[in-house]
């Protein structure tokens, strides 16, 4: 599957008046555009950040997506976003659990490798990272992002509550030392949200 993530910063008494617009609009815009999977919706409200991810079937299906969807976006973003970054990305692995719905705390690595690394990088995290991750309290999902381009990604994890999160760190440490060690993966960002909205097409479940 295939990604699209925008993630935006700006005016933190503006941004619940920004989620409340996505929340309402997100999903129906999402449900009529042929190949897309699924939806998430995260914010940093003290600080004012949103983060969005959109999943889709095929990389066409993505592109003709954003033809449609990128005028909508930036009106919706306009009143709250100083700056609005958007990417494309490989999903290149993920696990979900039974409690994908319960989702409540969200957090977001970023990294840098080497393009010829990257698949070194998807074995690891699905025969190392992801058992780690399940075997997690209250874990609700994961998922590997690359740019094979940029040699580029991001890994995020889910959970039921912030506390959970809190209480996983240790080990998300121990999955991000061992990938820095045996890929040369390079850590740039950390970063933990609300979970604001998940959404996955009824017809194409994940």
């Amino acid at each position: 599957m295939y990604a699209r993530t925008v993630y935006a910063v700006g005016d933190p008494t503006k941004i619940d008046d920004a989620l409340e617009t996505f929340c309402n609009e997100a999903p129906k815009l999402l449900a009529d555009s042929p190949g897309f999977r699924s939806y998430g919706l995260f914010a940093d409200r003290d600080l004012g950040k949103i983060a969005m991810a959109s999943w889709w079937e095929t990389e066409q299906d993505r592109s003709n997506s954003d033809d449609h969807l990128a005028e909508r976006r930036a009106a919706m973003l306009t009143p709250f976003a100083d700056s609005v970054l958007v990417n494309n990305s490989e999903v290149a692995a993920f696990r979900q659990s039974p409690k994908i719905a319960e989702a409540r705390a969200f957090q977001l690595g970023r990294f840098m490798i080497e393009p010829s690394r990257i698949d070194d990088l998807i074995a690891l995290f699905t025969n190392a990272g992801l058992p780690r991750f399940e075997a997690l309290p209250n874990f609700c999902g994961s998922a590997l992002f690359v740019d094979r381009d940029r040699g580029a990604g991001a890994v995020g994890v889910l959970f039921t509550d912030s506390a959970s999160l809190k209480a996983a760190r240790p080990q998300q440490s121990v999955a991000r030392r061992q990938a820095v060690q045996e890929t040369g993966l390079q850590a740039v960002a950390l970063e933990e949200f609300e979970v604001v909205l998940l959404e996955n097409n009824p017809e194409n479940p994940q």
